[in-house]
């Protein structure tokens, strides 16, 4: 046993050793070539500082990696090794201009191997001509005129979520019940499921996937990744059951084409004629679901949160919306004019964006060498940028860790300083999808509740985000009408 152990650490340390020659080397034919890398340390052999920036996020204090790093390097661009990557961490307002502004000229969209493992059709495209078939895809589903439309879809499922899963209730879990909600809305417009069962069904798997989308990808049982690479699994084998009653209901006329994004997928051939299979669909589905739940999930329970602990924030909020629940008549459901009205509610989400932004940040490739702030990038590099370089940066927020709406009144904040959807062409598509179902959940809460925490200091954990570490429990007060 002694001696196996001697071994295993004699191999470690030669791998450390030829780690540390390469990394020589690869520098050393950096300088060699007269670029002028930014500033930064690339971390261990292999793994980089993949831990650091992983750990921040779960000990709740995301931005943390990145203001360290700010204030060691003074520069707003920094290198590091990420997920076995050479990247280069940009910052800031300028950063985020020239990044969103490059898109597909300098930049193009870059996920870790570990999403191309977990959405297996992605590794027959590119990334770039992924999010070019979706952006074509998605338009009409997404657009005003269908965005109006789900308005009363989406009041329904609230209606009946918090009657099944709030009222009467002295206590409950707010984050699954956020998730279950934003779920709930998602299968309904996505795959046209609505039964309270086969919903949760679907759900149980999400957690794990979301978790292990970014994580180091080591795929052996127990760690973040393996467990997302079988909930993926899991989940494509109810969806490819969706999919086949799907084709069958559109063979029998009982389902048409423009009833939801499945049965467009199903129906809608490329530029060739080609449509895509059952896997390739499954694929985006699930990417769709992912996407169009777990981000307004995490915003909803912060929503809660913070009006918890700030009532005069909260008083703000009722007092709009029930100005709004006063003009309908009994059982009459919200509408495009009813979220036109909820102009304080929006800056008061805007502002949760701001201190807890679901998408901390997102990958970039280098298509070509490039210069930005006296830096050389080289061409396959990766770039990080994130939300919190200007969330929570003083210089663009007074105060920022301060709840102020009214950074939202008027014309706003700076451009490219808010930016919890991204910008520019990768901006998210479900913008403002996600801004509706925040909005017709604050409605629905604030008109029946107030509440109360039940942790006052409970920790929260970014992983990959934010997330109440206990779910956030809170001890509810139904208004009178509503007891």
């Amino acid at each position: 046993m002694e001696l196996l152990f001697v071994s295993l650490l004699s191999f470690f340390v030669l791998l450390v050793s030829f780690s540390l020659q390469l990394l020589f080397y690869k520098n050393k034919a950096n300088l060699s070539s007269g670029l002028s890398l930014p500033p930064g340390n690339t971390g261990w052999p292999i793994i980089g500082e993949s831990y650091h920036l992983l750990s921040a996020g779960w000990n709740g204090h995301p931005e943390k990696f990145i203001f360290d790093r700010l204030a060691k390097y003074s520069s707003n661009i920094f290198k590091t090794s990420i997920f076995g990557e050479s990247t280069a961490v940009f910052c800031g307002a300028a950063c985020n201009k020239f990044l969103f502004s490059n898109e597909n000229k300098l930049v193009q969209a870059w996920w870790p191997d570990s999403v191309n493992k977990i959405f297996p059709s992605s590794e027959q495209t590119s990334s770039k001509e992924e999010a070019i078939k979706m952006r074509k895809m998605l338009p009409n589903f997404l657009k005003p005129e269908a965005l109006q439309r789900y308005i009363g879809i989406m009041d329904g499922i609230a209606r009946k979520h918090f009657e099944t899963g709030w009222d009467n209730k002295a206590e409950v879990l707010v984050f699954p019940l956020a998730k279950t909600y934003t779920f709930w809305i998602a299968c309904r417009l996505f795959v046209s499921v609505e039964e309270p069962s086969q919903v949760a069904t679907l759900l149980e798997p999400f957690s794990a996937i979301a978790s292990g989308i970014i994580s180091v990808p080591i795929d052996l049982p127990g760690t973040p990744f393996h467990k997302a690479i079988k909930s993926s699994i899991k989940v494509k084998e109810m969806l490819d059951k969706i999919i086949k009653q799907r084709k069958i209901d559109l063979a029998q006329g009982k389902a048409s084409k423009t009833q939801d994004i499945l049965s467009h997928m199903l129906l809608t051939s490329d530029e060739n004629g080609s449509f895509m299979g059952d896997s390739e669909i499954a694929d985006k589905i699930l990417g769709l679901l992912i996407g169009g739940h777990d981000t307004a999930s995490s915003a909803c329970a912060f929503v809660v949160k913070y009006l918890a602990e700030l009532p005069a924030i909260y008083d703000g909020v009722y007092k709009e919306q029930m100005e709004i629940a006063k003009s309908k008549a009994p059982g009459e459901l919200l509408k495009w004019e009813d979220i036109q009205k909820m102009k304080y509610s929006w800056n008061v989400a805007c502002e949760v964006l701001r201190l807890a932004p679901p998408l901390q940040g997102s990958f970039r490739e280098v298509l070509t060498d490039f210069s930005y702030n006296g830096f050389s990038i080289p061409k396959g590099w990766k770039i990080y940028w994130t939300a919190n370089s200007t969330h929570r940066n003083s210089d663009v927020f007074p105060e920022p860790l301060k709840f102020d709406p009214s950074r939202f009144e008027g014309s706003g904040p700076a451009p490219y300083t808010f930016v919890p959807f991204g910008g520019g062409p990768r901006m998210c598509p479900g913008k403002e999808y996600a801004r509706l179902e925040i909005l017709v959940f604050m409605h629905n809460l604030v008109k029946r509740y107030r509440w109360e925490k039940l942790i006052p200091d409970e920790n929260i954990v970014v992983n990959p985000m934010p997330v109440p570490a206990k779910g956030l429990p809170v001890r509810l007060f139904p208004h009178p009408s509503q007891a």
